[in-house]
């Protein structure tokens, strides 16, 4: 609205006189439409919206009062300025128009130059107003779209695997995340790929590097595991090497070296290529042999992962390596653990032991470990134990950060 000769003005007032000095002062200006009673200025409101209403105070049957409150609490009209004008100048009247929601008041007689200033300055607030809910509005649709398009990088559904179930659970805390999971095959067959990451900071910055850690780590495992490439590795002293065996399969050495080169390609690539962006993210990363329960893993700087037996938590994974992407040519060892038929395995980001109540305490891990120690027959049935109490101790309060979770059961 940057022509104010195109801004529509409603006067609503019951005297065709005072109606006729209105139109009188601003009919040059402004396009004029005229509501004789309350009702009539809500229906017409309704039909089209003006951009700004001059309201009388004292009218029959219903008064600017109940019109002004009609107005103020519609949300499809809040927006619409209001200036309130009667014959009444006691100050406890301006002050019940302005705690309504009126925008400005006006006393009778009308003084023409303060009246255009008054209608100036209103319609100048409701511009700027308008200019800055069109771009929130802009920002909420892009938004939405990345939202979109970051839950395309969630699979669509998780394998399933003969004696294993897998569950997952992601809230995010805003539109776009951090946090991020997968669960894939790999291409030989011989394993599952799982992982559960969280990236530093939030909102956009941490969803673009969200995409990017998950497309790094899909893309390295079809490069080591498929298409054709060597599958084997040997490990040395201090380093694995890519060797050849012609199609092999992959022995216990093969798994955890695979790993290790893997996350070191990611992490330099991150440390070296977008250093100025200081980005990183802790990831729990495993790959599980289903037919023996053997999980090779490494878990760089993530909140510790738990593997839960028929007596109660039987270890704890704790970090092997730092987060991935802070540094280059750091180091990460790969270890392996046996799953062992009734456990389980429990992974999540810290969005859920940092989960605030109303009085901003934290969730806590002694509390995720009492729950966890109790007994369980599947993967539903302990996440949704966890969600609940979760639900629970954030009951009224704010989602501060993220929250994934991944439960993966050898039945």
């Amino acid at each position: 609205m940057t022509d104010m000769s195109e801004c529509t003005i409603m006067v609503v007032d019951d005297t065709e006189a005072n109606i006729a000095i209105l139109v009188d002062l601003l009919g040059n200006d402004y396009d004029i439409s005229v509501a004789l009673d309350g009702q009539s200025a809500l229906e017409d409101i309704c039909d089209n919206p003006p951009d700004l209403i001059l309201l009388d105070i004292m009218m029959p049957v219903m008064d600017g009062y109940q019109v002004l409150a009609e107005v103020k609490n519609d949300p499809r009209f809040r927006q619409i300025p209001v200036i309130m004008i009667s014959d009444i100048d006691e100050m406890t009247s301006v002050i019940k128009c302005i705690e309504m929601g009126a925008d400005d008041y006006l006393p009778r007689p009308i003084n023409a130059v303060l009246l255009q200033a008054r209608i100036g300055a209103v319609l100048e607030k409701k511009r700027l107003l308008d200019k800055e809910r069109l771009y929130a509005e802009s920002l909420e649709f892009n938004m939405e779209i990345g939202r979109q398009i970051q839950n395309g990088f969630f699979p669509d559904s998780l394998p399933q695997i003969d004696g294993w179930q897998i569950v997952t659970y992601f809230q995010a805390s805003r539109q776009v995340s951090g946090d991020f999971y997968d669960v894939f095959n790999l291409p030989n067959k011989d394993g599952v790929c799982f992982l559960i990451a969280d990236v530093c900071e939030k909102g956009v910055g941490a969803a673009l590097f969200m995409a990017l850690f998950r497309t790094l780590i899909r893309a390295f495992s079809e490069l080591y595991y498929g298409m054709g490439l060597p599958d084997s590795f040997d490990k040395g002293s201090e380093n694995c090497s890519l060797q050849s065996t012609g199609g092999q399969q992959l022995t216990d050495s093969n798994y955890t070296c695979a790993l290790e080169i893997i996350i070191s390609h990611i992490n330099n690539y991150i440390a070296t290529i977008h250093d100025k962006a200081n980005m990183f993210a802790t990831l729990f990363w495993g790959i599980i042999e289903p037919e023996n329960g053997m999980l090779s893993y490494i878990n760089g700087g993530h909140v510790s992962v738990v593997v839960v037996g028929k007596n109660g938590i039987r270890t704890v994974l704790e970090p092997t390596g730092p987060a991935v992407g802070m540094f280059p040519d750091m180091s990460f060892e790969a270890k392996r653990i046996k799953i062992y038929p009734g456990e389980f395995l429990i992974a999540l980001t810290d969005g859920v032991t940092e989960a605030r109540d109303v009085n901003g305490g934290f969730y806590g891990e002694d509390k995720l470990m009492q729950l966890l120690s109790l007994p369980v027959e599947s993967a539903e049935n302990m996440l949704d134990s966890i969600t609940k109490n979760l639900a629970e101790h954030n009951a009224f309060a704010e989602q501060s950060d993220d929250i994934t979770m991944m439960i993966i059961h050898r039945s």
